[in-house]
């Protein structure tokens, strides 16, 4: 595997492949889930999902957000989205890097991109939430300085414990 080149996502080829890895993205949730059905239910149904999908890029357009891709060798080997939660804030959706791929720094290349993008579009504020079954992302996020915050959404009470909300100042 040579360089990574993150760039924003273009086309419909790039869409394609984001989709895929936003499927692939799911299907780690369902595996690292299983103890805590009610998220994969609150968040993740499938017609739900089939229909963020479908309308990809949808809301991760400039200029409120934008979706990014990681390549490879010619291959799109993971992505990361923002979108406008406010005049002030983005927030980073579904950072995801198949398993080829991992260990590299991608998704901290994803989220630099995305917070160096979400500052020239005129945010002051990024914010992310994750699952407590991805001790990886909690990782990665904690490492680049993200900060624990409140719920920045309504989250159901018999989930509040299992997700985890960041955010960084741009």
């Amino acid at each position: 595997m040579t360089d990574i080149t993150i760039r924003p996502a273009r086309g419909t080829g790039d869409l394609y492949a984001v989709r895929q890895l936003c499927w692939d993205y799911r299907d780690v949730l369902v595996q690292r889930t299983t103890d805590f059905p009610l998220l994969l239910d609150y968040y993740y149904e499938m017609p739900v999902y089939q229909k963020l999908m479908d309308e990809l890029p949808g809301r991760h357009v400039a200029p409120d957000g934008e979706i990014f891709v990681a390549e490879t060798d010619g291959q799109i080997v993971a992505c990361g989205m923002t979108h406008r939660i406010d005049a002030h804030t983005c927030e980073i959706k579904r950072v995801f890097v198949t398993p080829v791929a991992r260990g590299r720094g991608v998704a901290q290349l994803l989220c630099k991109a995305a917070m160096e993008n979400a500052r020239a579009l005129g945010y002051r504020r990024i914010v992310l939430d994750t699952m407590r079954s991805l001790p990886e992302a909690m990782a990665l996020y904690e490492g680049m300085g993200f900060k624990s915050t409140a719920p920045y959404y309504d989250v159901p009470q018999e989930l509040a414990d299992d997700i985890v909300f960041y955010e960084h100042s741009l």
